[in-house]
C-alpha cells in the first residue's frame, strides 16, 4: 500500500470537471484508490459521485491510498496528477 496527503490549492476545490478527469485517470490503474477527506469520510476513486460527496474545498487536505497492482508507481503518477490539477 502507498499513500500521500495533498492540500487542495484550486480555488473551487475538487469540483465536477477535475473530479471527472481524476476518475478517468484512476480507471487506467490496476490498483484500488481510496480518497479520504479531513472528516474521515472515504470515497472509491473510480466513483465520481462519491468523490464529489467528499466536498473537498480549497485549503483542505485529502489522503489518497493506493493498494494492489503497481501501488508505488500508480501513487507517484496520481500525486503528479493532483499537483497538476488541484
Amino acid at each position: 500500500m502507498a499513500q500521500f496527503k495533498y492540500v487542495v490549492t484550486d480555488p473551487v476545490g475538487i469540483h465536477a470537471r477535475p473530479a471527472g478527469q481524476l476518475v478517468k485517470e484512476i480507471k487506467t490503474y490496476d490498483s484500488t484508490v481510496t480518497l479520504t477527506n479531513e472528516a474521515g469520510k472515504s470515497a472509491d476513486g473510480k466513483k465520481l459521485m462519491q468523490i464529489m460527496g467528499l466536498g473537498i474545498k480549497q485549503g483542505q487536505s485529502v489522503t489518497v491510498n493506493v493498494e494492489g497492482g503497481d501501488a508505488e508507481g500508480n501513487c507517484a503518477k496520481l500525486k503528479a496528477f493532483f499537483e497538476a490539477n488541484f
